[in-house]
């Protein structure tokens, strides 16, 4: 870096290029992202985010981690199949099974990677491996080897790098090149680096490498740095950079992505950028906390609320005056331009789904109906209905595709006076199942008429109310953290659910539901194997 601390264009002695397109984003949002708590994606809502990522205009997308059952089979092979710009590349450990069933997936894919990988610290290798480092180096060579016998494009990551001994890592990492690697990843798995150090480590590694690879940065957010070591990585000659969206992923998150393409795109004057078309940021940002029950706080840079707000008299006259007073971006460089699409109650089912296809959103036939059915409801309720009414509308219902309990109607009763009553009718395969609870208030009535109509017994952990959009009639969006309370031996499960309605109590219940039809999809892919 600079004295300014900008990326300079010539690092580590090698020159680069210059222009828009040196920095490959490798988007991980559909692997280490959906890895977060919680987070359970079913194949449609992998789908609708892998295109939407293709338009964002990302160079890699990590579909999933196959191996982990044929639920990610599958929904690798829809992206590979029907995802087309970006590499398509599955997660594989450093094993046969890992890595033809990764194969498999990705074989459709316009242009298909293996990532592979392998851990390399001592206390990794001791523990968890149970292998010696000459056992580690032999897999890491054969897993590349047979992972190039599939596709031409292979990557190779040693897992906890960052607390590896460099020297072994430099040896891995050569004879993974020799092996067919064509990109080299050196992550920095529990956030333990410091940006300088590692820049370091990097800068030494690439020296001591001294191969014709790409060199990528994994990073994660547990000291707060993911983004700094991404940037220090960059700085040191990593041309891609391995991100998901808000940030999220294991433990902490992920680098985000918003933020070290906004972080190039503003600080390096066009000497380092990425391909990524920044207009399809906030929209993107959206879709992804929608569909994974994950809500972006207000105060998250670039997709935040408060990203690009003025409250002190101070700061509002300035942006008034000028708005780069107290500006380093422009909020439309980011796509918050503010509502474009409106519609109402005389809105017809073509010009609705027109809007959804401009928002992103390809529903099926029957998911187009449903959603329009949901929409005439709210324009009954609603004046005016925005882009982002009808991105939470659409998300909702990708979101309840192959759902265990879909909601057919609510009921509530209550008051000062008379105990709180919620009446559920829900559909299960062909039948419908009625319950009714008593609760403190209607929310926690129709929680409980739920949890008896489910028969799934969860502990309600996290509740958080908000509003869509602004005004008196806003959407009213409601997510929820369950915990499943299963006993006899039961691991503990937890889900996020999320729901919009303009009335809260509905809007909560079907968060609930969400929630509920999330813990009995992790339920059943923990049970599922792999033949």
């Amino acid at each position: 870096m600079d004295g300014q601390g900008k990326i300079e264009g010539d690092v580590a002695g090698r020159p680069v290029a210059g222009v828009v397109g040196d920095v490959r984003i490798f988007d991980t949002t559909l692997r280490d992202g959906e890895q977060s708590p919680g987070i359970s994606l079913n194949l449609k809502e992998k789908v609708e985010i892998a295109e939407q990522l293709a338009r964002l205009g990302v160079d890699v997308i990590e579909a999933g981690f196959p191996i982990n059952g044929p639920g990610e089979v599958e929904a690798v092979k829809a992206i590979a199949e029907r995802v087309r710009g970006p590499i398509i590349t599955g997660l594989a450990r450093s094993e046969a099974a890992d890595i033809d069933i990764a194969a498999e997936a990705v074989a459709a894919a316009e242009r298909a990677r293996i990532h592979t990988f392998i851990a390399t610290s001592e206390i990794h290798m001791s523990a968890k491996l149970r292998m010696t480092p000459d056992e580690v180096l032999a897999a890491a060579v054969g897993g590349v080897e047979r992972a190039r016998r599939h596709v031409d494009d292979v990557e190779f990551s040693t897992e906890d790098g960052t607390r590896s001994d460099l020297e072994f890592v430099a040896k891995v990492f050569k004879a993974t090149v020799r092996a067919g690697a064509t990109t080299l990843n050196f992550p920095d798995t529990v956030g333990y680096a410091l940006p300088e150090e590692y820049g370091e480590m990097l800068r030494f590694l690439i020296d001591e490498v001294d191969e014709d690879v790409i060199w990528s940065v994994h990073t994660h957010d547990d000291l707060g740095l993911a983004v700094a070591n991404a940037l220090a990585g960059i700085a040191a000659g990593a041309r891609q950079v391995e991100v998901a969206v808000n940030g999220i992923g294991e433990r902490a998150g992920n680098c985000s992505l918003e933020e070290i393409v906004m972080a190039m795109r503003t600080r390096t004057s066009g000497s380092l950028d990425s391909n990524v078309n920044s207009r399809e940021i906030a929209r993107t940002s959206r879709m992804v906390s929608m569909l994974t029950g994950y809500p972006v706080p207000p105060n998250k840079a670039i997709v935040g609320a408060n990203a690009f707000a003025h409250e002190a008299g101070i700061h509002q006259h300035g942006v008034m005056v000028e708005r780069t007073t107290y500006e380093i971006m422009d909020p439309v460089d980011v796509g918050l331009e503010g509502s474009k699409i409106v519609l109402g109650k005389h809105s017809g089912r073509h010009a609705f789904s027109k809007a959804l296809e401009d928002l992103g959103f390809h529903l099926g036939k029957e998911d187009v109906q449903h959603a329009f059915a949901r929409f005439k409801e709210l324009a009954d309720r609603k004046i005016r209905i925005t882009d982002i009414d009808l991105e939470a509308i659409a998300a909702d219902e990708i979101a309840s595709e192959a759902d265990e309990f879909e909601m057919i109607s609510l009921a509530v009763t209550g008051g000062t006076h008379s105990a709180p009553t919620a009446t559920i009718r829900l559909k299960h395969g062909d039948e419908e199942i009625d319950e009714s609870a008593i609760g403190d208030g209607m929310i926690d009535a129709a929680c409980g008429a739920i949890q008896r109509a489910t028969g799934v017994t969860a502990r309600l952990e996290s509740f958080n109310s908000s509003s869509v959009t602004g005004g008196i009639d806003a959407l009213g969006d409601v997510t929820v953290v369950l915990v499943s309370e299963e006993g006899d031996g039961e691991p503990t499960r937890r889900a996020t659910g999320r729901g919009v309605s303009t009335d809260v109590v509905e809007a909560s219940a079907r968060a609930y539901l969400s929630a509920v039809n999330r813990l009995i999809r992790l339920k059943a892919r923990s049970t599922e194997t792999v033949g």
